[in-house]
């Protein structure tokens, strides 16, 4: 079955080009698409989630990055004074967007002909050639499918309850397809879809990643509601928790290994231009054997450098840089500010920074040339760094890849000194 019918596609069309596009040819050549189509896809009598082109609640800002090429479609659903639509999004000189009529007693339609199901909908479109509608010309050409990463809602089975983020409740799950444990992050529903994109963003950013000491995605469950991000399980929770609750038993050999784990993470972010903007211990997770994974992308951003334009809200002002706080500039080098706060905490086993000072107080403390003192037993090579990475100058701050470095000839000149 050719690769542009609707029962038959996969997420490696977004790659085809359009001379390889099965679209209407030139007239009067007019080539019809076999009948084959419409028999070999509405043979099923499917419910339309289970349908690889229909992408679920994906926010429109996701939609629109799918459909590249004029005649490329995909169906979704949006909720709208809490009432839900069916839409049909088609790239065609831009983008457009048609919602599903229904017609009195129950069919489906747009200009044309009404049909009992919006597979069949869909199908006539695609088969007749017909414009959508008059207005738009707007033609249907190859249907785009869910990406490999867009998970069934049905396949994950929460558990537990085991944490609280920005957007909603974080769960324990386990995958029905694979046995697999999981952790989720659900978006509350009756967030604005601009904060359901936000939320997304987060999965979108981790989708491209693939490093030990960065959490793992698994992907997104946008079928229904709640929109779901399904990442890796990992088991020791939170670092800052970890800190607090094994603070007797913490060998400095193991504090620098946290240190060496996240500075791995974070040169592996660096390298793909990801500024994170929140590096901190609440942020990170604790695999086996004190192993530590940089997570909690939800305020990052791809690019080299940005300026913030949207004012300071939810900014962790005291992980925050001099130069973001003061001008909203960000760069990578804001993250090794974050890193040197993030040090400190593992080094004082998960004590607050600037304890007992405002935000506004060690802001301005910080302004003055304030920096705060060595916790006790940490190694003099282990603060030196800190306060590199708390210098002024954003310039003269060590990258990830030093840091790195020097942390890890610490570790192997402390292993060969016993």
């Amino acid at each position: 079955m050719s690769s542009s019918g609707l029962s038959s596609c996969s997420s490696s069309q977004l790659l085809t080009s359009p001379t390889e596009i099965v679209g209407p040819p030139v007239a009067p050549a007019r080539k019809k698409r076999p009948k084959s189509f419409m028999l070999m896809s509405l043979s099923t009598n499917r419910p339309l989630y289970e349908e690889e082109w229909f992408h679920g609640v994906l926010p429109r800002e996701e939609v629109v990055r799918l459909l590249n090429n004029d005649g490329d479609f995909l169906v979704r659903e949006t909720i709208r004074n809490e009432e839900s639509q069916i839409v049909l999004s088609v790239c065609w000189n831009g983008h457009k967007h048609f919602i599903v009529q229904t017609t009195v007693d129950g069919h489906f339609r747009f200009e044309g002909p009404p049909f009992p199901s919006i597979q069949e909908l869909i199908m006539h479109q695609y088969q007749s050639e017909l414009p959508v509608t008059v207005k738009s010309g707007a033609i249907l050409r190859r249907a785009i499918c869910r990406e490999r990463w867009e998970l069934s809602n049905d396949d994950v089975v929460l558990l537990e309850k085991i944490g609280r983020g920005n957007f909603g409740d974080v769960y324990k799950a386990k995958l029905k397809s694979t046995k697999q444990d999981v952790a989720v992050k659900t978006c509350r529903m009756t967030l604005p879809d601009e904060q359901k994109r936000k939320f997304l963003q987060e999965g979108r950013i981790l989708k491209q990643y693939d490093h030990p000491n960065i959490v793992k995605l698994i992907g997104i469950c946008v079928q229904k509601q709640p929109i779901m991000i399904v990442m890796e399980l990992v088991p020791g929770g939170s670092l800052l928790n970890y800190l607090r609750k094994n603070s007797n038993s913490l060998t400095t050999r193991q504090q620098m290994g946290m240190c060496r784990d996240a500075a791995a993470g974070m040169r592996y972010l660096e390298s793909k231009n990801c500024i994170h903007r929140d590096l901190a211990a609440r942020n990170c997770l604790v695999d086996f054997e004190n192993s530590v994974k940089i997570s909690d992308f939800g305020m990052s951003r791809e690019e080299e450098e940005y300026i913030v334009s949207d004012g300071m809200k939810q900014i962790p002002v005291k992980w925050t840089a001099p130069e973001a706080l003061n001008f909203g500039k960000y760069t990578s080098l804001c993250d090794v500010w974050s890193y040197g706060i993030l040090m400190w905490e593992i080094f004082s086993k998960g004590d607050t920074p600037y304890s007992g000072m405002s935000n506004s107080r060690a802001r301005e403390r910080i302004d003055a040339g304030y920096r705060m003192p060595t916790p006790e037993n940490t190694a003099p090579e282990m603060y030196r760094l800190m306060l590199k990475c708390w210098c002024a100058e954003a310039e003269a701050r060590p990258h990830f890849d030093e840091i790195y470095n020097v942390v890890d000839a610490l570790i192997i000149r402390l292993d060969n000194s016993h």
